[in-house]
């Protein structure tokens, strides 16, 4: 009998140390590089984020994510990688400081990945095969600057496991997953809604509209101003 309370005994050890050394890993919240590059990057992925953040807004099961540090193994902090932006359908919308893969138990259904003349070669191939093997849904990568790819705007979608790249017409291309067409403009990139047969706008350009339908407001309540 007191053998069999010895084995308990260490088993119990044994679980407490394990978590002890889980507990002591240390997960960075930041890689230490810029968010983008240039200027073009940083506006980029800026419209990304917030134009997608405010569409999806009433959703309470859908966060968009910009630069944030992805950690796809347990216990393993080499492991991960920080997509430039992604939509995840199937977990809270709050804010994070991380995103760790054994927590949420879903894997993006959407990333975005702004190439620059340092990450479009592992735009295309690296992350494309990782993004595949973890069952992405659709992939897009844009080149900002117009130099880089081959396309300025390059779109996959995943049929039957694999990630497929798919025609571009007209310069864009419907996301089934999002509801929009994801459109480059000659300028950059913008998403249009087919519903209201308008862009999303731009911070700059919904605070312009705000302004406007307030000085419309206050022109109505004061007709002879």
């Amino acid at each position: 009998m007191k053998k069999f309370r010895n084995y308990d005994k260490l088993n119990n050890m044994t679980a407490a140390l394990k978590l002890k050394k889980r507990a002591e890993i240390y997960y960075p919240e930041t890689d230490g590089k810029p968010m983008g590059e240039t200027d073009y990057h940083i506006q980029t992925i800026t419209y990304i984020y917030q134009a997608l953040s405010a569409f999806f807004s009433s959703a309470t099961d859908v966060k968009v994510l910009a630069d944030i540090m992805f950690y796809y193994e347990e216990g393993n902090p080499r492991k991960v990688f920080s997509p430039d932006v992604m939509v995840v359908r199937g977990v809270g919308n709050h804010p994070r400081r991380s995103y760790k893969l054994w927590e949420e138990k879903q894997f993006p259904q959407v990333i975005f990945e702004i190439s620059s003349r340092r990450t479009w070669g592992e735009d295309l191939n690296k992350k494309w095969f990782l993004y595949q093997q973890f069952g992405v849904k659709e992939y897009y990568i844009f080149d900002p600057e117009y130099d880089y790819l081959p396309e300025p705007l390059i779109a996959y979608r995943a049929k039957r496991g694999e990630l497929r790249q798919v025609a571009v017409k007209n310069k864009r291309n419907f996301s089934e997953e999002l509801g929009l067409d994801v459109v480059d403009t000659g300028e950059g990139l913008r998403f249009f809604n087919p519903e209201t047969k308008e862009f999303l706008r731009t911070l700059t350009e919904a605070e312009d509209e705000l302004s406007r339908l307030r000085e419309e407001l206050q022109r109505l309540k004061n007709p002879k101003n």
